[in-house]
C-alpha cells in the first residue's frame, strides 16, 4: 500500500461502485500517474464489508480520492478537470482515450465524458492566452472557432481564426 503525499485540496470524486474501475483506468491514461492507499469497508461501516470505500491516486502530480458511496449521486457538466495539450497529437490521445465508452451526446467544444460520467475538457495549452487576448478580434474570432466545433478542438483551426 503506498502513501501519497495529500495536497491541501483533493478532489474526491463520488461513484456508485466503481471507484478503483475508475482509478485504474485514469491511471492507465495519465503517464504520471499511480494508485495509492485502497481503503475497505469494515464490518462497522455502512458499505458491504471488504469492498472497496476509496481509492487514493494521483494524475500528472495532482491527487485526487475516489469513493465508492452509493447510486444517490451523479457526476454532471457543474465540475469538469481541464487537460491541458501541447499539440494536437497529445489532444487528440487524452480525447481518444478518456471518450472511449463515454457519452457522445456529452462531447461537444472540447468537452466530453468519460465512462464513468466525469467531465473533462481536452483544450489546448494555449487557448486561454488565444482568448484573453487584448485584441477583441482575435478573441472573438477563436471564441466563434470554439463554438462551431462540433466535438475535439482542431488546434490548427483555432490558430487559423487567431492569426486571420
Amino acid at each position: 500500500m503506498t502513501r501519497m503525499k495529500l495536497h491541501k485540496i483533493t478532489p474526491n470524486l463520488w461513484f456508485d461502485s466503481q471507484a478503483e474501475e475508475a482509478a485504474n483506468f485514469y491511471t492507465s491514461i495519465f503517464h504520471d500517474s499511480k494508485i495509492g492507499r485502497i481503503a475497505r469497508y469494515g464490518p462497522e461501516s455502512r458499505g458491504v464489508e471488504g469492498t472497496v470505500m476509496t481509492v487514493e491516486f494521483q494524475l500528472e502530480g495532482q491527487s485526487f480520492v475516489a469513493l465508492n458511496g452509493g447510486p444517490h449521486f451523479k457526476f454532471n457538466e457543474a465540475i469538469s478537470f481541464i487537460v491541458h495539450c501541447d499539440d494536437q497529437e497529445e489532444l487528440d490521445y487524452y480525447w481518444d482515450k478518456l471518450s472511449e465508452g463515454g457519452d457522445e451526446k456529452a462531447q461537444v467544444c472540447g468537452w466530453l465524458k468519460d465512462p464513468f460520467g466525469v467531465s473533462w475538457q481536452i483544450i489546448p495549452s494555449h487557448l486561454t492566452e488565444m482568448i484573453c487576448d487584448p485584441d477583441p478580434a482575435r478573441a472573438g474570432r477563436v471564441m466563434q472557432a470554439i463554438l462551431q466545433t462540433k466535438k475535439k478542438i482542431d488546434i490548427k483551426a483555432l490558430q487559423q481564426a487567431y492569426d486571420n
